[in-house]
């Protein structure tokens, strides 16, 4: 289901309260113009969040980030690329959820400016697809370096189907992140 707020459409996913967003895009022969958050609309939308911290990266083809939470400050994120594209993945971590365990994916690019809206409660991770991207996101809880965790990015029990890129480069501690079973995650949401 959808709704358009706005210069917004909310897309509803499989998974409650994990959401894509599409901003409406105004362009012409110079270029685009589009909003990309607005409070009030997103509060509209049921999406109630106090962003208070902006992040971004670059990385190459093939990179993979994730799947990434905070244990003990768990963060709401509002995700998006601005340069190039990525496949964009949530997996739902909350206790008692009815789709704990599963994950929800959306391919992210600059060129349609689609975002993700990723609750609390949630392992996030993404893949470079283009020969570059620049992915940027709102966190409503800062970050605490001493507070990282992740699982592993292709745990078998999450089964994510992650696109073909060639060659995936992980960073050294993506490489040791435990099974979903193993680490035991669970938040209270």
């Amino acid at each position: 289901m959808s709704k358009t707020i706005g210069n917004f459409t909310f897309i509803e996913t499989s998974i409650e309260g994990v959401v894509i967003v599409e901003p409406k895009k105004y362009g012409d022969n110079r270029g685009y113009f589009m909003e990309t958050y607005k409070e009030s609309v997103f509060k509209e939308a049921g999406l109630n969040y106090g962003f208070i911290q902006d992040n971004q990266s670059k990385s190459k083809k093939g990179v993979l980030r994730g799947l990434h939470f905070q244990k003990s400050y768990p963060q709401a994120k509002l995700v998006r690329c601005i340069e190039g594209e990525v496949f964009d993945v949530a997996v739902d971590l909350r206790k008692g959820s009815p789709t704990y365990g599963k994950w929800e994916g959306v391919v992210l690019s600059a060129e349609k400016g689609n975002q993700f809206m990723i609750p609390r409660g949630f392992a996030h991770g993404f893949v470079v697809l283009s020969d570059t991207a620049t992915f940027c996101y709102k966190c409503d809880e800062l970050y605490h370096p001493e507070d990282e965790g992740g699982v592993m990015w292709n745990d078998p029990s999450i089964g994510v189907e992650w696109p073909g890129v060639g060659e995936i480069l992980l960073s050294e501690k993506d490489k040791k992140h435990p099974s979903l079973k193993e680490s035991k995650v669970v938040f209270d949401l």
